[in-house]
């Protein structure tokens, strides 16, 4: 069996970055599925595959293209995951989580998150932008967290709280930020549930998922996040609404990685202009909360 990652892997990582570019993000951004054009939007843009960085997984995923991107957006240092890692690929939660440390250790201190995911509120519509209020991590209910193991408390606490993961000020400013946009849907808000995959959901599961009071599904995210606030960052995120849950029987619909794809392409524009306004947003560093 693997071991997990040790401080100085993390800093292995950090150093060798922090030698190969003279970028110093304040932001990462980490791109759902077919979400990664976010990254074309980057000045100053340096690029390297996952598999020149030392100890970094890779990205087997169709729409992971599997590049950490540096830049600049709307004047915000960021470093973009063009590609993320998922527990159904067969990682570990401490391997799929690895960059976000490797983030904090290079003077990150927030961190965006987006994915694509499956509408379990029936007010939502195929394009909608649901920004994450809370979430719930089923996987966690399994014992699959990855803080599970020894703690390091030089990334923080044993225990950290999690129930003010996505930063208020930020969604807030969300908000100011999708009414400057004119679009005509409004910004939905919600709770985001994560659910190992691949598979879709079943129609039972659905439901349940409701029940509970989720708004989105999705199979990725709530990882980064736990280990994202467990180090202190300032945490955000938006979930792309790429197809709407199957509830009923009768339904002759079946959820698929195309559609969700497909949806990420048309919604491309106004997911990056929406980024690209919240970069502004966000407080120079050395005001971290």
């Amino acid at each position: 069996m693997e071991t997990q990652f040790t401080y100085e892997d993390y800093q292995t990582t950090a150093q060798w970055l922090l030698s190969h570019t003279k970028h110093r993000p304040q932001v990462a951004v980490i791109c759902g599925s077919g979400l990664g054009g976010l990254t074309n939007q980057l000045t100053q843009a340096q690029s390297f595959d996952y598999s020149e960085i030392p100890n970094f997984p890779r990205s087997t995923v169709p729409g992971h293209a599997g590049r950490l991107v540096f830049g600049f957006l709307n004047g915000k240092a960021c470093v973009m995951m063009q590609g993320r890692f998922h527990m159904y690929e067969g990682y570990p939660l401490w391997k799929v989580t690895f960059p976000v440390r490797v983030f904090r250790l290079l003077g990150v201190d927030t961190l965006l998150v987006t994915n694509a995911a499956g509408g379990l509120n029936p007010k939502f519509e195929v394009g909608d932008i649901m920004l994450i209020r809370d979430h719930i991590n089923l996987p966690g209910f399994s014992g699959q967290n990855p803080l599970i193991g020894p703690n390091d408390e030089r990334f923080g606490v044993r225990f950290p709280a999690m129930s003010d993961a996505y930063d208020r000020d930020m969604r807030q400013k969300a908000h100011v930020a999708w009414k400057q946009m004119g679009e005509k849907r409004e910004l939905q808000e919600g709770t985001y549930v994560m659910l190992a995959g691949p598979n879709f959901e079943t129609v039972a599961e659905c439901r349940l998922l409701q029940k509970l009071g989720a708004d989105a599904v999705g199979m990725s995210t709530v990882p980064e996040v736990i280990i994202a606030r467990h180090c202190g960052l300032r945490v955000f995120g938006f979930s792309l609404i790429t197809n709407k849950v199957i509830t009923d029987y009768e339904s002759l619909e079946k959820a698929n990685h195309e559609e969700v794809l497909e949806a990420g392409r048309q919604a491309a524009q106004k997911l990056e202009k929406f980024v690209s306004i919240l970069m502004a947003g966000i407080p120079q560093s050395g005001c971290a909360s």
